[in-house]
């Protein structure tokens, strides 16, 4: 019995005790491998490694595009100084014939005055029939007078004007060449600061790569939510106007072209260069520089912006990028990348600006939301190295091959020019036989016609071949002078004239 007892209590005791080891067994949650306290940052090892490559990669990729961006400004520069000088050479060329014909004129009148000189038209005067006649002859004479000091005034006007744009036409062509060297040394430049982005790229490894982008994603995330959370941006979303609308279509049809420095389309595109062509195919030019855009183009308050503005980046203006709504821009970021969607605060904003400040809110369009954004057009930038049809090329180092040795070579080539070209004629002839002891003979007989029969021996009287228009370079010559001294001095002819009325008194 006692055992029965003893059996019956332990089997009770074991009943009690099940639902409790079934407790015991479910409580304790399986442990994980690791625990990540609150608000721990993953990329914090990415970004205490890291951190200081991917700041430096930011300055380099800034330098980069602020070098951009001065070349891009000097090749507007100098396309806008080749169409002056184009134009000015066009005005020189219509002021050269005008002038041409004045002369012409001018020298016809001197020539007939000095045929006939002034004692036919006294004569002409003193022998009219009747005072009236007189008068009459008087009056033109005066009025061809007038006529002709009139028509020497403009001619000298005339070649003041063309002296002018002549002196306008060197000047530009100096500018051109200037800034034609100032577009070298700055794609130099650009050359120098994509070869160190492309070196610190290209030293990374592909996890080295990774870590980076999703870092800057981190910091861009970051950026957007202060920004955003300061409420610079305002609320609500705001109508573009119709160009607004078409300069927005035209960036949104750019995604995922690449980014090419100097680039302006059609397949790819620099920052300014997005901007500016997005504006031009809404039918308004502007700028082509992002810091010519800010300097240039209205300023706008951020909580006003709508569709359409440009946002620009850091203190120099060296980055722009176009607003699309909902707090994002698209943009042409950096080498390497291609064009993509980002959040506005991404950079630290310097301002925005509007291109057509005067055009209303297209409501005829209707309101206003965002375009939709292919997947992967607003992931990460990528920071790859570049494709090399994007870049440009280093220059040469043609300053080393200094061009100070051919020198030696050409004062010996000068030397044999002797001046004694009357003694010896039949010499130049065959200078490669030196040694033959004919040559010396022949000039004993110099009275031989055959000798002067080189063509160059008639070189030295040079006006001789020019008889046949003797003529006309002897009338040039006395229609310049006489119209020179007939411009400063009101002209013989008209001197003429004034006079004879006097004399008829």
């Amino acid at each position: 019995m006692r055992a029965a007892l003893r059996c019956g209590a332990v089997l009770a005791m074991a009943a009690l005790a099940l639902p409790l080891a079934g407790a015991a067994y479910a409580a304790p949650a399986p442990q994980p491998t690791f625990t990540v306290a609150a608000g721990a940052d993953p990329l914090a090892d990415a970004k205490a490694t890291l951190g200081p490559m991917l700041d430096r990669l930011h300055q380099l990729y800034q330098d980069a595009e602020a070098a951009t961006e001065k070349y891009n400004g000097t090749v507007a520069q100098l396309a806008k100084q080749k169409s002056a000088v184009a134009d000015l050479h066009d005005r020189v060329a219509r002021q050269e014939v005008a002038v041409d014909a004045g002369t012409d004129l001018a020298s016809q009148l001197a020539a007939a005055q000095y045929r006939n000189g002034n004692a036919s038209e006294y004569a002409d005067l003193l022998l009219a029939k009747n005072p009236y006649e007189a008068v009459t002859i008087a009056e033109l004479l005066a009025a061809a007078g007038r006529s002709q000091s009139a028509f020497l005034d403009k001619l000298k006007g005339d070649r003041e004007a063309l002296n002018g744009l002549q002196k306008q036409a060197e000047l530009a062509l100096a500018q051109v060449q200037l800034l034609a060297t100032q577009q070298e040394q700055g794609k130099n430049d650009v050359a120098k600061r994509l070869a160190e982005v492309e070196q610190m790229v290209g030293s990374l490894t592909g996890a080295q790569r990774g870590e980076l982008e999703q870092l800057e994603k981190q910091q861009a995330d970051q950026s957007q939510l202060a920004f955003l959370a300061s409420g610079a941006l305002g609320k609500g979303e705001r109508t573009p106007s119709e160009a607004g609308r078409k300069a927005v279509a035209f960036a949104m049809a750019q995604l995922g072209k690449d980014y090419e420095w100097g680039g302006a389309g059609p397949d790819t595109f620099d920052c300014s260069g997005l901007t500016s062509q997005a504006w031009l195919h809404a039918g308004l030019p502007i700028p082509r520089t992002s810091q010519e855009q800010w300097a240039e183009l209205t300023h706008v308050p951020l909580n006003q912006l709508r569709a359409g503005d440009l946002v620009l980046y850091h203190n120099d203006a060296s980055h722009v990028a176009m607003y699309i709504g909902g707090g994002l821009v698209v943009q042409a970021p950096h080498t390497g990348a291609v064009i993509k969607v980002s959040p506005i605060g991404m950079s630290p904003i310097l301002g925005a600006v509007r291109p057509d400040p005067t055009a209303g809110a297209d409501d005829k369009g209707g309101q206003w939301t965002v375009p939709p954004i292919p997947k992967g057009a607003d992931g990460v930038t990528p920071i790859a190295p570049s494709k090399p049809t994007t870049l440009p090329t280093l220059p040469a180092p043609t300053q080393p091959p200094v061009t100070t040795t051919p020198p030696t070579t050409k004062p010996p080539v000068t030397t044999p020019t002797s001046p004694t070209a009357p003694v010896s004629p039949t010499a130049p002839v065959s200078p490669t036989t030196p040694t033959t002891p004919t040559n010396p003979t022949t000039p004993t007989t110099p009275g031989t016609p055959t000798v002067p029969t080189t063509p160059t021996v008639p070189t030295s009287p040079s006006d001789s071949p020019s008889g046949s228009t003797a003529g006309s370079p002897s009338a040039s010559a006395l229609v310049s002078s006489s119209a020179s001294s007939s411009v400063s001095a009101s002209g013989s002819a008209s001197a003429s004239v004034s006079v004879s009325p006097s004399t008829v008194q």
